[in-house]
């Protein structure tokens, strides 16, 4: 197996390289540096330092600088967006170009604990609230280890990494999480990483059954983007499998509030439209919406 490791030069990626060959026995390597552009001379900093530390283990290098302030105001997308959907196109490239299997991407224990907040926060669905987790070509080896494990078995061997100034600022949602809200909740519980691992494995198996439930139900009322309202309303959980079908679409909380209402209440449906972030649902004759996503790359 071909492994692609994402390597920041944080202490968290630092570890997983590190420790590469008891992560993925029998696995060959190469080291992916993204350099975002977004901290001047400490980015650049970054990067000599995983550039230096590639040179002394003989290891492969792959670098790509991004222009991310722009590609995030192109977009309208926030910067932490935007550096997150550059890096995973960029990860799928390499894949494509140089034949690596999957992507080891250094997320903790604590990171997917936050995690769980931030989609708590955004009013997510129960998918959210599974945390993250190994997927596709993802790979994830760090998701049962704490940060503080991960600092001590560093710190115990000596071995470098590079801060990120802007970790310490709580003027991003993630970081405010780290540096005010989780700290609290450690001192309640000091095993948190832990306890919310398991919490996320009983959301996932409950996520799971509701997955096999719209799998099951989904085509007999949808067809070819065509939505049945009468077969739709007849179901167990229609809310559900409406807020499902209307997924790829991005409408707002509100919208999809709208959505259901007008349905609910049998009002004819010609001629109304609701709009999300990534298409649109339109009302055909009284008991048929009709879902269309747009296509980004016309």
């Amino acid at each position: 197996m071909k492994v692609l490791l994402a390597v920041s030069g944080g202490i968290d990626s630092m570890y997983m390289a590190e420790r590469a060959p008891e992560l993925f026995p029998g696995a060959s390597f190469a080291v992916c540096h993204c350099n975002f552009g977004l901290r001047g001379e400490e980015s650049d900093g970054d990067e000599a330092f995983v550039r230096e530390w590639c040179a002394r283990k003989g290891m492969p290098l792959f670098v790509k600088r991004f222009d991310t302030a722009v590609y995030a105001k192109e977009e309208h997308v926030s910067i932490e967006m935007a550096a997150r959907e550059l890096r995973y196109a960029w990860f799928d490239e390499l894949c494509r170009e140089e034949g690596f299997d999957k992507v080891a991407v250094a997320h903790n224990a604590d990171d997917n604990a936050e995690t769980f907040f931030l989609n708590f926060l955004r009013g997510t669905g129960t998918r959210g609230l599974r945390g993250m987790s190994a997927h596709g070509r993802i790979l994830r080896p760090l998701l049962d280890i704490p940060r503080e494990e991960i600092r001590e078995w560093m710190v115990a061997r000596d071995l470098p990494w590079r801060e990120d100034s802007t970790n310490a600022s709580t003027a991003y949602k993630r970081n405010r999480l780290r540096h005010e809200v989780i700290p609290v909740l450690r001192e309640m519980n000091p095993a948190l990483p832990d306890s919310f691992r398991r919490a996320m494995e009983h959301i996932s198996q409950v996520d799971d059954i509701a997955e096999d439930y719209f799998l099951s139900v989904r085509d007999s009322v949808c067809t070819e983007g065509v939505v049945s309202v009468k077969a739709l309303l007849a179901l167990k959980h229609p809310r559900y499998v409406l807020y499902r079908l209307a997924e790829p679409v991005g409408l707002t909380e509100t919208a999809l509030d709208n959505l259901w209402d007008v349905l609910v209440s049998g009002r004819h449906l010609a001629g109304k439209v609701f709009v999300g972030k990534n298409g649109e649902i339109r009302g055909r004759a009284k008991w048929r919406l009709a879902i269309v996503v747009f296509d980004k790359s016309s």
